[in-house]
């Protein structure tokens, strides 16, 4: 069970929505989203409804305004909670797509995919165990794809526009 509250405004003004379970749509609730309270769980964000657009994952903590979690502007339109993971971690990353070309296996963080891979790329992956969040730029910067176990044969399976991830890390669940 998870608890996250939804300000307008930064600082923790204006109206506020609070939530304690996913929502496909947050826009009957509020207009923009410039500060954010999690109370308990971990959370995924969207910038649009259904689960699409930019993603954020946020875990407990106050966020005054909305780059504090890295979002590219106020607008957030749905979230989840995201599944407590506390087995191992792996995941294979591929050059091509279709699970073609040089792969790499991962069970670690990896803050510097070119330095690791040798590739600026990575056009398919499968997620066998736990839960992960790529990056487009290194060092855990930029646009972020959050990824569940399963298998993801393009770039665009799991929500990017290009092939370009410069990091990713494991979900880990803070309490």
């Amino acid at each position: 069970m998870g608890k996250i509250i939804f300000y307008e405004d930064r600082n923790f003004q204006g109206h506020s929505y609070e939530c304690q379970s996913e929502c496909s749509d947050l826009s009957p609730f509020f207009k923009r989203c410039n500060s954010i309270r999690v109370q308990s769980g971990n959370w995924i964000l969207y910038e649009h409804s259904n689960y699409k657009g930019h993603q954020y994952f946020l875990h407990k903590g106050e966020y005054s305004d909305f780059q504090q979690w890295m979002g590219f502007n106020d607008s957030i339109r749905s979230c989840r909670l995201s599944p407590q993971h506390h087995g191992s971690y792996k995941i294979r990353i591929y050059e091509k797509e279709d699970f073609r070309g040089h792969m790499m296996e991962f069970n670690e963080d990896c803050p510097q995919v070119y330095e690791r891979f040798r590739y600026n790329d990575i056009h398919s992956c499968q997620v066998n165990d736990g839960y992960w969040m790529f990056y487009e730029e290194p060092n855990y910067r930029g646009r972020q794809y959050y990824l569940r176990p399963g298998e993801y044969m393009r770039y665009n399976d799991w929500g990017a526009s290009n092939p370009r991830i410069g990091s990713f890390r494991r979900v880990h669940h803070f309490y």
